[in-house]
């Protein structure tokens, strides 16, 4: 047993941390985890106790000799940390609502990591995660921050910006996407190779084979496609598909059917119902069902959340860069060159190999001729929102909304973007801290 690997877990008291201890009791026999620090802020220690108990339950139940521990000292918890992995959702499901309903009064799509509620999340959560890891600087300089809060692209970009820690992005949608493959064609993820290229979110797979064969036609004929429960669902138009020649993730319904989806947005909001609302049931069915003192292992019900899988993609990462694996990722990485059209700097969403030093991402075979321009016109949004929410100005973050694809006036997202600071004041202190803009 490595007496070393201890995983610090950011957002402890999160509704998926025990999808993550799964992954460890599961994967232990290649990556023997030490110990394991679930770590949260004052206000989540109650949900905390919650799943932590139910935490230490899955591990007694295994018979592994993991030590587990609570905590709401972070700086204890990163102390000598391997790894460490963040699950925060800054401003909890309450600003979620509020990153949903806002833009839907200025014509504008509300959701948590596309468009103007994405840019808030960014701007509630960099600065948090950058507190993490100027920690990390100090207390486990060589270890690896896995993030996963989103959106995943922006912060973990922001990360490598400004920090010197090692820090790489994850998301479950291209885990996701193995997974509809795996069950499409009733064969293991392993025999299936995707080609992803873009940004978080704003990916396509421009190959997918099974055993060595294109599968890409067929699928491009069947219009529904991989999707997820927290996205809309509508069928993709063909005509879009064949010209493409590559699949869109589920996100891009955001743009290739904006007016369709803002439309059925703004009409659940008439009904009162918002995606944060029925998370917030979805995480109060869960963790009455975590109080259980019988229950020791992961309740099915946790696949239903829009994260589904996630912990299975972090204990996979970790376990390949702790045994120096080799295999392909789907990863948030620099892109140093790798797509010509952006930055050496910008953060991307492609298939690397992991090796003990840190990912290597591939080069990038195919990316679709008409998706070069969303995704320059995203990262340009992307960057412009990182440099506001490390600066606190305004007049940036409303530049960054400028250039955002799904803002169609600068006057509308003028008046949306102060009221959402308004609303978000109290985690946002950087843009409240001085006079002026």
């Amino acid at each position: 047993m490595d007496q070393s690997l201890k995983v610090a877990v950011i957002g402890g008291g999160s509704s998926y941390t025990p999808e993550l201890i799964e992954g460890f009791i599961q994967n232990y026999a290649t990556f023997p985890v030490r110990e394991v620090v679930l770590v949260d802020i004052p206000e989540g220690l109650h949900k905390l106790s919650i799943v932590g108990a139910l935490a230490q339950r899955m591990i007694t139940r295994s018979g592994l000799p993991i030590k587990l521990s609570m905590t709401l000292d972070r700086r204890s918890a990163l102390a000598g940390a391997s790894f460490v992995s963040t699950q925060m959702r800054v401003g909890r499901l309450e600003a979620r609502g509020w990153d949903e309903t806002i833009p839907l009064k200025y014509g504008m799509i509300g959701q948590e990591t596309t468009g103007p509620g994405g840019m808030m999340k960014a701007l509630r959560t960099i600065p948090v995660l950058l507190d993490v890891a100027r920690d990390m600087e100090e207390l486990c300089p060589d270890a690896w921050l896995l993030n996963f809060t989103n959106p995943a692209g922006m912060v973990t970009e922001a990360i490598y910006k400004h920090s010197r820690i090692r820090s790489i992005g994850l998301c479950n949608s291209p885990i996701a996407a193995y997974k509809w493959l795996s069950a499409l064609y009733q064969v293991p993820a392993e025999r299936i190779y995707c080609e992803f290229a873009g940004l978080n979110h704003l990916h396509w797979i421009s190959t997918i084979t099974v055993d060595g064969e294109s599968k890409l036609p067929e699928l491009l004929a069947n219009r529904d496609g991989y999707s997820a429960r927290n996205v809309p669902q509508y069928e993709w138009n063909a005509a879009l598909l064949s010209s493409l020649g590559a699949i869109p993730s589920y996100y891009l319904k955001y743009f290739y059917l904006h007016r369709e989806i803002l439309a059925e947005q703004q009409a659940a909001a008439a009904r009162g119902e918002t995606r944060a609302g029925t998370v917030q049931r979805l995480e109060d069915e869960l963790f009455e069902l975590y109080k259980d003192e019988n229950l020791a292992v992961k309740p099915k019900q946790l696949e239903q959340r829009g994260g589904a899988y996630y912990s299975e993609a972090a204990v996979r990462l970790m376990n390949s860069l702790y045994n120096d694996s080799g295999d392909i990722q789907t990863l948030n990485v620099p892109n140093k060159g790798i797509l010509d059209f952006l930055p050496d700097d910008a953060c991307i969403e492609v298939n690397c190999r992991v090796r003990r030093q840190g990912p290597e991402a591939l080069p990038v075979a195919i990316v679709p001729a008409a998706a070069k321009g969303l995704i320059h016109a995203v990262k340009t949004y992307e960057g412009l929102a990182i440099e506001a929410a490390v600066s606190g100005s305004r007049d940036t973050a409303l530049l960054a909304l400028a250039h955002h694809p799904l803002v169609p006036s600068v006057n509308d997202a003028e008046k949306m973007l102060e009221e959402m600071l308004l609303q978000n004041k109290a985690y946002l202190p950087g843009f409240f801290q001085h006079a002026g803009r």
